[in-house]
C-alpha cells in the first residue's frame, strides 16, 4: 500500500512581523527535523490559489498560520472540518481566503485533502518587520510539538536531524 500524501504547509507574509509565522514555523521543522519522503514542508507564503496544484497532490495537508480567533495574543488553535471557513473568514487575510478557495477547488476536482489548521493568535500583523514579536516567537517550540502530535496520529514518524544545520 502506498503512503498517504502528507503536506506541511506555512503560510503567511514575512515582512509583517507575526503574520510570518507559519512560515518560520516550517523553515524550523526544516532545520531540525528529517522526514519521510512521503512528507513535503511548504512555504506557501501569500500563494493563495497557485497552491492549488500542490495542495491538491496532499491526502492530508496541515496548515500552520496566524490566525485572529479572538483570543489573547500567542494563543495556540487547532481547526478542522467546519471550524476552517468561519475562522479563515474571520481573519480578513487575503491569503487565508485564498487557501480556503484552493481548498474549495479541490473540492471540484474531487480530491480535497483531509486538513488542520494549526495557528496562534497574532500580537501584531500590521508592522513592517521581518521579525516576529517576542511573544510569538516564543510559541515556534509548542507549535512544532502540535505539528508532531498531528504526524503521530497519522501514524508519522519524524527524526531530529544528527547535526542541526545553522
Amino acid at each position: 500500500m502506498k503512503s498517504p500524501n502528507m503536506m506541511i504547509l506555512g503560510v503567511g507574509n514575512i515582512l509583517f512581523s507575526d503574520e510570518g509565522f507559519g512560515i518560520r514555523v516550517v523553515e524550523t521543522l526544516q532545520k531540525l527535523y528529517e522526514f519521510p519522503e512521503n512528507i513535503s514542508l511548504v512555504d506557501g507564503g501569500v500563494l493563495g490559489l497557485n497552491l492549488l496544484g500542490v495542495i491538491s497532490e496532499a491526502d492530508h495537508l496541515i496548515v500552520i498560520d496566524a490566525i485572529r480567533n479572538r483570543g489573547r495574543a500567542g494563543d495556540l488553535y487547532r481547526l478542522e472540518k467546519e471550524a476552517i471557513p468561519e475562522r479563515i473568514r474571520a481573519k480578513n487575510s487575503l491569503h487565508q481566503v485564498d487557501l480556503l478557495e484552493a481548498l474549495t477547488l479541490c473540492q471540484a476536482l474531487d480530491k480535497v485533502p483531509e486538513t488542520v489548521i494549526l495557528g496562534v493568535e497574532p500580537a501584531d500583523i500590521e508592522t513592517l518587520s521581518t521579525d516576529l514579536t517576542p511573544n510569538i516567537r516564543a510559541k515556534i517550540d509548542p507549535m512544532i510539538v502540535m505539528v508532531t502530535e498531528e504526524l503521530d496520529r497519522l501514524g508519522i514518524s519524524c527524526r531530529l536531524r544528527e547535526k542541526v544545520e545553522d
